[in-house]
């Protein structure tokens, strides 16, 4: 099973402080086509202005998780977490039984561009919990788990069997996953444009695959993509 969700399709708004891109259907946006994909429920795609943000509201029962593309959010929250997330940077907060939080952009100058990512957890009511990983200094041309089930190889531990990879490719450099008979693929291009089993695709478009395969990427513009392995 191979579908494409292509940037141009996906749910906009613009708020003034805020333009954002919906992958999958979230607040006045709906599309019963596209509701979430295994247990990815949303992807929004945020353009944050200086100075402006989100200010402090609830989350409960979710797997939070934001990478911040380019700029900085500062992040706060009712367990206590005080944080400045930069370009590179992946934060996770599990909000369980209830959490709060305000996110805003601390420049004055740049936008702060970033993807927030919710994952339906795989049980209710956990305890809340935050963590966080820098990328910034990753090589390039290469697969990095950034989130997985276990924490394996020092990635961040979510309550989910969710893998999510992040790769930096150049012009000409080329990555793959083998993806297991039982799993399902999201790719996400966040930036530049590339090729996915020879099908070009450029920032915010996306692909979901299921089934054994091997998923080749190769750049053609200098790119992030994100890659998530799913149950």
């Amino acid at each position: 099973m191979k579908k494409i969700r292509r940037a141009l399709e996906r749910g906009h708004a613009k708020h003034g402080w805020l333009d954002t891109y919906h992958t999958f259907r979230f607040a006045d946006y709906y599309d019963p086509q596209w509701m979430g994909f295994r247990s990815l429920r949303v992807i929004n795609d945020d353009l944050v202005m200086p100075g402006m943000g989100f200010g402090m509201h609830p989350h409960r029962d979710m797997e939070i998780i934001t990478c911040v593309l380019s700029g900085a959010l500062e992040h706060k929250d009712s367990m206590g977490n005080g944080r400045i997330i930069h370009a590179g940077e992946v934060q996770y907060m599990s909000a369980g039984t209830g959490v709060r939080h305000s996110e805003y952009n601390p420049s004055s100058e740049e936008a702060a561009h970033l993807l927030q990512i919710w994952i339906q957890p795989d049980r209710k009511g956990v305890t809340p919990r935050y963590a966080e990983k820098s990328f910034a200094n990753a090589p390039a041309g290469a697969l990095h788990l950034a989130t997985s089930k276990t924490g394996r190889d020092g990635s961040i531990a979510v309550h989910q069997d969710a893998d999510l990879w992040l790769a930096k490719l150049e012009p000409g450099q080329t990555i793959s996953h083998l993806l297991a008979g039982d799993r399902h693929a999201w790719v996400h291009v966040a930036e530049g444009e590339v090729q996915l089993n020879g099908e070009t695709l450029s920032g915010g478009d996306a692909v979901a695959l299921s089934g054994k395969t091997c998923l080749q990427l190769a750049a053609i513009q200098p790119s992030q993509v994100l890659l998530f392995d799913l149950n």
